[in-house]
């Protein structure tokens, strides 16, 4: 083994190595899913036999009520801000690749959750708070997007896949990162997947509302 070499790329590999580090504490946040511990704590039920089995905000709504619905919207947007500005206070990222990946993460964790069965929401609120932790104005902006579409249509399903997708074009015109901005779209189109069911009851005029 050549020392001289591995000397060279040890700073490489150690820095690999946090990022790793990083991009698990990632997921494992997004994993800790705010709506299962509520309605399992508060009535013994498991919210993935719930509604439309999603850990989020909305089916939480349907069991707890409004108060909840706006606890559990809050606290899975903090996930998302949270994991991308510790992520941009931690590593010197000046292509916005590792916060991207790290933003990647936690929304997996929150659709995904190890603590599941790999099961969990639709990452509408995580989404949101990674955008708003990427550039703050731009989250704003998505945010009351959403807010306006779900309370005119009183479908939160379509606010999400309206002002998603969004994002991406307006993180461009806010002259971001293109990191950002590809991020923003490729999210989007998760979300989007994830809300095929609620699109198909859109169709059939069988989606619940909101209110």
């Amino acid at each position: 083994m050549d020392l001289s070499n591995l000397t060279t790329y040890m700073p490489f590999l150690i820095k690999a190595g946090y990022v790793l580090l990083y991009l698990l504490f990632a997921y494992i946040l997004g994993s800790i899913s705010t709506g299962f511990i509520a309605v399992k704590l508060l009535t013994g039920q498991d919210i993935r036999e719930v509604g439309s089995g999603s850990t989020g905000a909305t089916n939480v709504k349907r069991v707890l009520g409004t108060k909840w619905f706006f606890i559990v919207l809050l606290t899975d947007g903090i996930k998302g801000i949270l994991t991308v500005v510790l992520a941009r206070y931690f590593f010197t990222d000046t292509a916005g690749f590792i916060t991207v990946l790290s933003a990647v993460f936690v929304l997996l964790g929150h659709s995904k959750s190890v603590f599941l069965k790999f099961k969990g929401g639709k990452c509408v609120a995580t989404g949101v708070g990674t955008i708003l932790g990427l550039n703050p104005l731009v989250g704003l902006i998505v945010a009351a997007i959403w807010g306006a579409i779900t309370y005119i249509s009183k479908y939160v399903s379509l606010g999400s896949i309206i002002a998603l997708p969004l994002s991406a074009v307006i993180m461009y015109f806010m002259d971001s990162h293109i990191a950002y901005s590809i991020y923003c779209l490729i999210g989007a189109i998760y979300i989007v997947w994830l809300h095929r069911s609620n699109i198909a009851r859109l169709i059939n005029n069988s989606e619940s509302k909101v209110r």
